[in-house]
């Protein structure tokens, strides 16, 4: 077994004998979800901006991505647009939209998504995290562009239950550790995704017909990818010390650190490692997205 190789098992193994704790709990309380005929797959996916639903290539890309996917029962979504400690659960009912970007045509501000909500998730994610970190309620809270532009293109008749989960942290491997506890959910039919960029600098982005794809960005998204493919945890969790590129592409870390939970919910160092959609917009915001399983 190789080193990369090693170092990934022991991290699983971390992660199972977390999960172990957890999983006893939860069967204590007696709340536990029918496992599914099929585990489905964790996914980390760009989620552009609102005009994403106008783009005919990206917007087709995700449809088919879902397409090929197993239906899921609900859709659980770790999205780079919301931080809050401790980890939060967003409402389990329709609410509305939270358009959280600023200058777009008015069009976009009247796009609705209403997906119904996922209160047995929310249950059942209480349960797998009770022993690991405390949990909180925001019924108040509807899902935000980071959520529903992806969503919309992927599942466009909202009829999959959608349930938002803050970001806590922003440290790699307490992340992880959050998708290891909930990776039973993936045997359960609900669909853990984690939802930014891999590369996400505003300020360096070319909307111009001829935009070029700068050597920073195009590194660090090929260092990313080498060490998703190697399984290379321990140079991943350290991406911002060793990963060229990396002050250009990410001035914040908000936008990257989503993939983290959904490697956490790697359910062993076999599963398939896929990249359903690659490319670039505005020359340096690479649309690289994940399918792990």
């Amino acid at each position: 077994m190789s080193m990369d190789r090693r170092r990934f098992v022991k991290s699983v193994g971390g992660g199972l004998a977390l999960l172990g704790a957890c999983k006893t709990h939860s069967n204590e309380q007696g709340i536990v979800m029918p496992n599914s005929s099929q585990t489905v797959p964790a996914l980390f996916l760009a989620h552009g901006a609102p005009f994403l639903v106008d783009d005919p290539v990206w917007s087709s890309q995700l449809a088919q991505w879902a397409e090929n996917l197993p239906k899921p029962k609900a859709i659980v979504v770790f999205s780079a647009h919301w931080e809050e400690q401790p980890i939060t659960l967003g409402s389990t009912n329709p609410r509305e939209l939270i358009y959280d970007f600023f200058g777009f045509p008015e069009r976009y501000y009247g796009l609705r998504y209403p997906a119904p909500g996922a209160p047995d998730v929310a249950a059942r994610i209480d349960q797998l995290l009770k022993n690991f970190c405390t949990v909180k309620r925001d019924e108040n809270r509807g899902l935000d562009h980071g959520a529903w532009v992806p969503l919309y293109a992927m599942y466009p008749k909202a009829n999959v239950p959608v349930l938002q989960v803050s970001l806590p942290t922003l440290e790699p491997q307490k992340l992880f550790e959050i998708g290891r506890a909930l990776a039973p959910l993936r045997q359960e039919g609900v669909l853990l995704m984690g939802s930014g960029h891999l590369t996400h600098n505003l300020r360096r982005a070319d909307f111009g017909p001829n935009a070029q794809t700068p050597t920073w960005a195009a590194d660090f998204d090929a260092w990313t990818t080498e060490k998703l493919v190697k399984k290379d945890l321990d140079a991943l969790f350290n991406y911002r010390t060793l990963a060229p590129g990396v002050r250009e592409s990410l001035p914040t870390h908000e936008h990257y650190v989503p993939l983290f939970v959904t490697l956490g919910a790697t359910r062993s160092q076999s599963e398939n490692v896929q990249f359903p959609i690659t490319g670039w917009l505005a020359g340096s915001l690479t649309k690289r997205s994940l399918q792990v399983g």
